[in-house]
């Protein structure tokens, strides 16, 4: 495959968004999936970003014996469809080739890399936001960075995503930046998800700060447990000011709420609490929130 192509695993909301940066950047984009709507709509359609009245033409699959020889592959499914976004690329990613996850929680890279091996995989921290208005067409929720670990086979793909205007930074330590975003993911998420309301509104109800500062506070306490530096001070602070920063933003634990489909929860806080567990450490809030995200009933499976 040629240098300046990319292999998306996934068809959802920050996907689509990828491939439409990719693609007005003039690189050619597959996307890899199981969501039969999505797929269909964005071979019939392309891919869209609300705002944009721009199309974009992708080749969008379900087998991977169609993307065999890919050498770059960005893994942007749902972390509880790691396992299956892991089985695919071992049917097509090049045997010198990288995948590199940007994906929510924790575990995912080791997901990955058990199929693939460690040398095919990186790991990587995007706070860049979207929301899916409908098969193949998104809506950006903001701008972030997209962090990136040192890697020996990285440089292409981090090459194209400059290409595609994202904001790239190669940085040494990406566990602290992986454990910061799970600070704000663990307190802001489920929180809003249970609520049904939008980031900033958290910031209009005492009650719900005062939740959102201890979820923060305990998931701190296990990153410092595991040795990890976080890149901020104070956590309670730090998720404030995410609030306050994507206000209008619909978080993607609410998203999937309003969607009737399996949440993030267990690679958010149900990883904080087991990590916590194992570090002899109490976590009550992060427990509960678990708890009742798991208790939503699931109306559907879409894998996108």
């Amino acid at each position: 495959m040629k240098n300046d192509s990319i292999l998306i695993i996934g068809t959802g909301a920050l996907a689509t968004l990828f491939a439409a940066r990719f693609c007005e950047a003039g690189i050619s984009v597959t996307m890899l999936g199981t969501w039969a709507e999505g797929l269909a709509a964005i071979n019939e359609k392309g891919v869209q970003v609300e705002g944009e009245g721009k199309v974009y033409r992708v080749h969008a699959t379900d087998d991977p014996s169609g993307c065999k020889g890919m050498r770059f592959a960005l893994v942007l499914v749902k972390a509880w469809q790691t396992k299956r976004a892991a089985d695919q690329l071992a049917k097509c990613l090049a045997e010198e080739g990288v995948a590199l996850t940007l994906q929510n929680g924790l575990g995912n890279d080791s997901i990955l890399a058990a199929s693939l091996g460690s040398a095919r995989v990186s790991q990587g921290v995007t706070t860049v936001g979207a929301t899916l208005n409908a098969p193949g067409e998104v809506c950006q929720g903001g701008e972030g960075p997209v962090n990136l670990e040192p890697h020996a086979r990285l440089s292409a793909m981090e090459k194209m995503m400059r290409q595609a205007g994202f904001e790239v930074s190669v940085v040494d330590n990406i566990q602290s930046l992986v454990w910061g975003k799970l600070v704000v993911s663990s307190a802001l998420n489920p929180l809003t998800a249970l609520l049904r309301i939008k980031n900033g509104e958290i910031l209009e109800s005492p009650q719900a700060m005062a939740l959102m500062g201890k979820l923060a506070q305990e998931t701190a306490k296990v990153a410092k447990a595991m040795g990890i530096s976080l890149p901020f001070p104070n956590p309670k602070h730090a998720v404030e000011e995410v609030a306050r920063k994507t206000a209008e933003n619909l978080s993607s634990m609410l998203q999937d709420v309003l969607r009737g489909v399996p949440t993030e929860i267990d690679a958010i806080n149900g990883a904080v609490v087991q990590i916590a567990e194992n570090k002899n450490l109490q976590v009550p809030v992060n427990r509960t929130m678990w708890s009742l995200i798991k208790a939503i009933p699931v109306r559907g499976n879409i894998k996108i």
